[in-house]
């Protein structure tokens, strides 16, 4: 077994927080492929993301609670075990209606890979620490999106559509395997929670009524919301309306994830320095000027891949300072309820997320307009929420941090 605060810890648990990216990017490339094989729209088909949102969001609710009670690892490998299954049923669906229905169930037991190893991270470390470390958890498990559109465009070139989904199935398998065999449970008996409705409902009352889990958590997910609108969004803008080949797509996409890189990076060594709070607002700002320059570009009639790329590149640097700041600073009161408190801040991030997918793929005009307007809008709100928080106090850097020194 490995030692749980060594690095190949930290790189295990990263693998499985990526399930959720490597979910959602690897067949991004594929869904105009898929809608004609299906024979469905781009509104239909981006469901598919949304659907997929949507069902991660709830299910956090409930293995988040599950794992205070029971641990971390058995509810992860029933999780993976669902995620596994419902990808081969996506490999063999002949309808889109049938691809829904396994995306749903899909994202049922994909919840449990990114809530709880976060949570894990929180079981681990003190929060000043368990900041830093969900950096280097972002830049590692940054490399799953940064590979996934590529390699998803080579097994559609290569095999067709369903191959994404048999390796997703395989990559379940491989991750549920070393976690059962290599990482000791992260969860401490004497913190484990009751899981009588009452206690539940008490957990997500005292989790919910801190002002500061409120700011951070809201402000992530308006943050990552524009990260989902333009992933809802980016197919059909990059490879319909402006010509780029699904092979070719994956390259764009990866400096999108420069983006998120650098800026998981600059969170990691400015961390200690400068605190959560800071970095935080320092990530928000950047997002939002990413988003309002690809909005003004946008509707300034400037179609250019270019245009689309680089302000995204912008939006995902504020993205990487933001992200990890947020869950450790979200969590950082919570170290006996840490799975409740991380099943709370994932579903306000897939909720909203979710929705943003929605806007994306019922208000697409062909162009990049309207993917723009929804990325600039949730940037420029995730600011304001955070810096209205910040100057009332509501959001206060975990303790050991050095924030506002």
């Amino acid at each position: 077994m490995l030692k749980l605060d060594s690095v190949t810890a930290t790189v295990v648990i990263a693998s499985l927080v990526a399930l959720g990216p490597l979910a959602t990017d690897m067949y991004l490339p594929a869904l105009p492929a898929m809608g004609q094989a299906l024979g469905a729209g781009a509104g239909e088909m981006q469901l598919t993301l949304s659907v997929y949102m949507a069902g991660f969001a709830v299910a956090q609710l409930v293995c988040g609670p599950l794992s205070d009670r029971y641990g971390r690892k058995p509810v992860m490998l029933g999780g993976l075990g669902l995620f596994a299954a419902a990808s081969i049923g996506c490999a063999l669906a002949e309808t889109v209606e049938t691809i829904l229905l396994m995306r749903l169930l899909q994202a049922l037991g994909g919840a449990t890979g990114p809530v709880l190893g976060r949570a894990a991270v929180r079981d681990i470390h003190e929060p000043a620490r368990a900041a830093v470390i969900m950096s280097y958890v972002a830049m590692i498990m940054a490399v799953a999106p940064a590979l996934a559109p590529t390699f998803g465009g080579v097994l559609l070139s290569t095999f067709g559509w369903p191959a994404l989904f048999v390796f997703l199935a395989g990559y379940a398998v491989l991750a549920g395997a070393v976690l059962a065999l290599a990482l000791p449970e992260p969860l401490s008996p004497h913190l484990r929670q009751s899981v009588r409705v009452s206690a539940l409902l008490r957990s997500y009352r005292i989790v919910l009524s801190d002002s500061g889990f409120r700011v951070y958590s809201l402000t992530n997910a308006l943050v990552f919301g524009g990260v989902f609108a333009f992933l809802s969004g980016a197919s059909f803008v990059l490879i319909d309306s402006m010509g780029v080949s699904a092979a070719h797509f994956g390259y764009y996409f990866a400096f999108i994830v420069v983006g998120y890189v650098s800026g998981s990076f600059a969170a990691s060594r400015l961390s200690q320095r400068l605190g959560v709070d800071r970095l935080v607002l320092l990530g928000a700002a950047a997002s939002a000027v990413g988003g309002a320059v690809m909005a003004a570009l946008a509707w300034s009639q400037v179609y250019a891949v270019a245009a689309v790329i680089v302000p995204q590149m912008v939006y995902m640097f504020g993205v990487g300072l933001v992200l990890p700041q947020a869950m450790a600073g979200a969590l950082a009161p919570f170290p006996e309820r840490a799975g409740t408190a991380s099943a709370l801040f994932g579903f306000l991030q897939m909720t909203i997320a979710s929705a943003m997918g929605v806007c994306v793929g019922q208000l697409h005009d062909g162009t990049s307009r309207m993917m723009a307007l929804v990325i600039a809008g949730t940037g420029l709100l995730g600011l304001l929420v955070f810096a209205t928080g910040r100057r009332r106090g509501a959001a206060v850097a975990p303790a050991g941090s050095a924030a506002d020194a």
